[in-house]
């Protein structure tokens, strides 16, 4: 494993934190804007329907996936910029 790797190991693990931090104060907020109360419905919340359930799901997921890619890439650049390494 390349020295640039492993030196970014941390800063990946820290910037994960923060992403998954981000993506759900984005997604709390996206839900209330579509109207909805505050927390995505569970899985077996039978008083959700199965639409509900499915719609945040996929938008809980894709909200993460943008977030964890954009503060990713973010880190790298920044890492690259830092030291002259890529980190990938």
């Amino acid at each position: 494993m390349k020295a640039s790797k492993v030196a970014y190991k941390p800063v990946g693990l820290a910037l994960g934190a923060v992403s998954s931090a981000v993506a759900i104060a984005v997604f709390k907020q996206v839900w209330k804007v579509l109207g909805h109360d505050d927390g995505a419905p569970d899985a077996t919340d039978r008083d959700r329907s199965w639409p509900e359930i499915l719609v945040a799901a996929t938008l809980q997921g894709a909200i993460f996936a943008g977030v964890k890619a954009a503060v990713d890439r973010g880190g790298a650049s920044t890492v690259h910029r830092l030291t002259g390494a890529w980190t990938g």
